[in-house]
């Protein structure tokens, strides 16, 4: 199996690796260590010291504090809270529910019915990062993606330890 090197991994995910290698990388099966090595890229370009556990965006991870807790933080540090709590109660929201709203996105012919269809942005209220888009019905509540099992994550899939946490 091939085995990247750092500095190829860190371009992958700045989206710089040449065409070539990319398309190696992405369709033969992951060496043991990439998880690893994405997980080092991705520390070396934030500016907070806590430990990236996974991630869960482009701007966007579940990080462990120095009270081994684990939580949601943007990359530019702030912290939207408990990792397992819906991290969009705590963002800021823009909601597209008018038509000239939508028309900033769609044509005019284009653009969904606000009866039927709203879009949801949620946005980083520290650096204005967007994190997520939603396009649900109106009343719909706001969308809980999912809750990662992180042990069972790292256990199962990595085969690696699983990040220590606070009870």
């Amino acid at each position: 199996m091939t085995t990247y090197t750092d500095e190829q991994v860190a371009h992958l995910t700045e989206g710089s690796l040449d065409w070539e290698t990319t398309f190696r990388m992405l369709s033969m099966p992951k060496d043991h260590s990439r998880f690893e090595q994405y997980l080092k890229a991705l520390q070396a370009k934030v500016p907070f010291k806590e430990r990236i556990v996974l991630p869960l965006g482009p701007h966007l991870y579940i990080v462990q504090n120095a009270a081994k807790q684990w939580v949601t933080q943007c990359d530019c540090g702030h912290v939207f809270g408990d990792y397992r709590e819906n991290w969009k109660l705590n963002a800021a929201v823009y909601v597209r529910d008018t038509e000239e709203a939508m028309t900033e996105v769609y044509p005019r012919l284009m653009a969904p019915d606000t009866q039927w269809q709203v879009y949801r942005e949620y946005y980083c209220p520290s650096c204005g990062a967007m994190h997520d888009v939603e396009a649900p019905t109106p009343w719909y509540p706001v969308i809980h993606d999912f809750e990662p099992d992180i042990e069972a994550f790292y256990r199962d899939w990595l085969g690696l330890p699983i990040p220590e946490k606070a009870a």
